[in-house]
């Protein structure tokens, strides 16, 4: 904890973190029971998490098993993923899928293979199309930050994301090599701030640890500024960094759950 900038006790940077967290589950092998279990676990944070990641097809499973908890906490899937496919219609078709599923936010990867071939107009036509079929789902756009070989590759794939509509721009799928790094994340974080749109910044990507968490938070806060601190600007994708803030929770004896980032659940804030 002594990486820490800011003035708050262990059980207020739980709450803090967890509030800020997509607890993520996008195993090859997922099955139902652990997309259950997964939820359960949830409730037994000193505060919810934002949101519950999960493939399409446990997004009916993640729903009903939040709703019968009675926790109010997003429920997130990912389309084109994890390969960022160039076929816009397969992405708007996986995003009226999950929207039908009940899904309330979405995290679709960008073909970022078609950015680094130059191929600007098809990558943003992938972007509109997701944009377009995601009605007012939360729209999370994945870089795939670590495999772009050039800050400038980061740069545009932000800009041209943030001009796409989106409601986060996100590091990584988590599937690559390279996942979350501070220098993309300063890339992405100054995008968003020249753009003046309300964007959000997820970092996702081998995050496991606190102090990893802090750097990415104490970013967000210096470039976007402190306000930008909240679930609908904020984020962070894991699921190894939620087993961490239970134990320091356990340490300090926080309480049972309150709402997570979740206060402003439902409508993209575009």
């Amino acid at each position: 904890m002594s990486s820490e900038k800011a003035t708050l006790t262990d059980s207020k940077l739980v709450e803090a973190l967890l509030g800020h967290l997509d607890l993520t589950s996008l195993g090859d092998d997922d099955r139902p029971t652990q997309i259950e279990a997964l939820c359960e676990r949830a409730t037994r944070a000193v505060r919810l998490p934002a949101a519950i990641c999960v493939h399409p097809e446990h997004v009916t499973t993640a729903r009903r098993a939040l709703d019968r908890l009675g926790a109010a906490c997003a429920v997130a899937s990912v389309v084109n993923f994890p390969d960022g496919g160039d076929d816009p219609g397969r992405a708007a078709r996986e995003c009226r899928r999950v929207r039908a599923a009940g899904a309330d936010e979405i995290d679709a990867v960008l073909p970022w293979r078609a950015l680094i071939a130059g191929n600007v107009a098809l990558y943003r036509s992938v972007a509109m199309a997701c944009r377009d079929a995601a009605g007012d789902c939360r729209l999370k756009f994945i870089l795939e930050s670590g495999a772009l070989p050039t800050p400038a590759l980061i740069r545009q794939a932000s800009e041209l994301a943030i001009d796409a509509g989106a409601d986060f721009i996100k590091t990584s799928t988590g599937k690559v090599e390279t996942g979350a790094t501070e220098a993309a994340a300063r890339l992405m974080l100054d995008a968003i701030a020249v753009s003046g749109r309300h964007c959000g910044f997820k970092a996702s990507g081998g995050i496991r640890e606190v102090a990893q968490a802090l750097v990415y938070r104490d970013l967000v806060a210096a470039i976007l500024g402190a306000d930008a601190l909240t679930a609908s600007r904020f984020r962070i994708g894991a699921s190894g960094l939620f087993d961490e803030l239970l134990a320091v929770g356990d340490m300090t004896g926080v309480g049972s759950p309150t709402s997570g980032g979740t206060e402003d659940r439902g409508p993209s804030t575009r």
